[in-house]
């Protein structure tokens, strides 16, 4: 039986011990060593391996005890790795270290009270993991109560403020090793606190037990932090001189969050699926870690696990259902109409140039247009196929990555279009249309389409969508599109429930040109009659019927009408 695959497995022992397939990158290890950067900040999109990275760090270098004070002894978990082999200084910092291993993740919370109450849980667990300490009279006594006061929730705001410091303390006091820190997922707060609306008190408590932890803190050997985005300095890492950023611009570790091309072919090959290489390759490739190309690695092990099982399986977007979208969102709510036009730039297929500020904060996201495409890049919606300088400015050519994101725009964009427009006032298009008001009607939806985003590849496809979209919604008219009438199908009719009432017919043509848009209106009513849409209608009994003649270009619309 073939190892199984580890999905939403971010624990490395728990990896490892269950044998499941693990693709190597203990190397990252050695990268941090030769390096020696005191305070690493890796910045990556969402599941691409941060959590899991961080576990095996901490297993590698962690010092470990039972509750009862004796070694753990974690040397199983690595033989065989690419690290065990790297060389003998590498070898000799196994094990050495205690280690402080947080991560912020819960802290996504509706309030700020339940988000810090979140955190103190964090914090007051890993005290507790590191609660064999207190069994030797190692501590002087004022520290063993402040300990116990944090381990069991008692403490002030202040100490929890300052306790990854404090714990540091009490670490290299009964270890005589200074201390390795791990942050995981350290944006989630900032990013949770800001959508929900309290950011400003979020950022305060982070700022505060950061600044303790990693800037005045002697007892620290290095720390490495993980999560989405590069936050400025300013909001905190204030004066925080030590910090290293290895952004996805960086070559530093770029090898170690994601798949390389090398690993998976060896992943498809070890399942024997390798003639799905490239099905694989354009629905999750095109990521650009400094000069990289990476995959997306959640996707990859999700379509592997359902490929093996299912061999009439087909791609899917694994990754819009864990990620958040909330950027996109953001992005698509305030977008003006260049950024709109951009956007439609991009699922075409075609590339922008935009300028990359990494110093942000969320405080800062509709400052400029730009900083929502910062936001967008470092979060994995777009990638980098190259860069420029001018000045001193950064200018990076942005696509989507793959058939996956263009899935998420695609759907994601037209899911929250439907949403506003049950919001939007369209009284005077309905008012428009029941009244063979033709110029009202062409202008308000010229409106509408210069307000939303297409998608052209769609056709009319699109286009009849987006119309029937709007009318579904006109009171007392039942909409039905394309439906069987006549001698062929209307694009779409409205119709009273009583025939007494008014019936409708529309039928669209796309021009290829402005200039012909009125000639698409006549050849549209032309079809009307030439079919015999209304023949269904005035069975029906309705004697009150209306054709439109509707043509579009591009984000123009013209109507034509003919009373029946």
């Amino acid at each position: 039986m073939k190892m199984p695959l580890a999905i939403g497995i971010d624990n490395y022992k728990e990896l490892i011990d269950k044998k499941y397939y693990y693709v190597d990158k203990t190397l990252l290890i050695k990268n941090l060593l030769d390096n020696q950067g005191k305070v690493n900040l890796i910045t990556r999109p969402r599941r691409f391996g941060k959590t899991l990275a961080l576990s095996m760090i901490k297993t590698y270098f962690e010092q470990e005890f039972n509750p009862d004070g004796s070694e753990i002894n974690n040397q199983h978990y690595f033989e065989g790795k690419h690290i065990f082999t790297a060389g003998e200084y590498y070898r000799n910092e196994f094990c050495q270290y205690p280690v402080i291993s947080l991560s912020l993740k819960s802290a996504r919370q509706p309030d700020f009270e339940m988000a810090y109450a979140s955190l103190i849980d964090e914090i007051s667990k890993e005290f507790g993991r590191h609660s064999y300490i207190l069994q030797k009279e190692v501590l002087p006594s004022a520290d063993r109560v402040k300990f116990t006061k944090i381990w069991e929730r008692r403490a002030d705001g202040i100490d929890y403020a300052k306790s990854l410091e404090f714990l540091s303390h009490c670490l290299e006091m009964y270890h005589h090793k200074k201390v390795i820190i791990l942050i995981d997922e350290y944006d989630v707060p900032l990013e949770s606190s800001y959508f929900r609306g309290f950011y400003g008190q979020m950022i305060d408590f982070i700022r505060s037990l950061f600044e303790s932890a990693l800037k005045t803190n002697d007892s620290l050997e290095f720390s490495v932090i993980t999560g989405c985005l590069r936050i400025s300095k300013e909001s905190i890492f204030t004066g925080l001189n030590n910090l290293e950023i290895f952004s996805v611009l960086n070559q530093n570790y770029a090898e170690y969050f994601g798949f390389v091309q090398a690993e998976v072919e060896q992943l498809l090959q070890f399942y024997q699926i390798l003639e799905k290489k490239e099905e694989v390759r354009h629905w999750y490739d095109g990521y650009l870690f400094g000069n990289i190309e990476v995959y997306n690695p959640w996707s990859v092990l999700n379509y592997v696990k359902e490929a093996v099982t299912n061999t009439i399986s087909f791609p899917k977007p694994y990754w819009s259902n864990t990620s958040s979208n909330s950027i996109v969102r953001e992005l698509i709510d305030r977008a003006d109409p260049a950024a709109k036009q951009e956007i439609e730039l991009l699922i075409e297929d075609n590339a922008i140039e935009k300028p990359v500020h990494e110093d942000i904060t969320y405080e800062d996201i509709h400052k400029s247009q730009d900083n929502l495409w910062n936001f967008l890049f470092f979060t994995g919606y777009l990638k980098m196929t190259s860069k420029r300088f001018d000045g001193d400015m950064i200018y990076l050519t942005l696509k989507i990555p793959n058939a996956e994101i263009k899935y998420i725009y695609r759907n994601t964009i037209l899911n929250w279009f439907n949403e506003t427009l049950k919001t939007r006032n369209l009284s005077s298009l309905y008012h428009a249309v029941t009244t063979m008001d033709t110029d009202t009607f062409s202008r308000k939806v010229t409106e509408e389409l210069g307000e939303t985003i297409s998608f052209f590849d769609f056709a009319e496809n699109y286009y009849h969508g987006f119309l029937a979209g709007l009318l579904k919604g006109c009171p007392g008219y039942i909409v039905k599109s394309n439906r069987e009438s006549g001698n062929g199908r209307p694009d779409l009719i409205m119709k009273t429930p009583s025939v007494q009432g008014c019936a409708i017919i529309m039928e669209y043509k796309i021009a290829k040109r402005f200039e012909q848009m009125a000639a698409g209106c006549a050849d549209a009513l032309q079809q009307i009659k030439e079919q015999d849409y209304a023949k269904e209608l005035r069975l029906e009994g309705y004697r009150n019927i209306i054709s439109y003649g509707v043509c579009f270009y591009r984000k123009e619309c013209l109507v034509k009408v003919k009373k029946l």
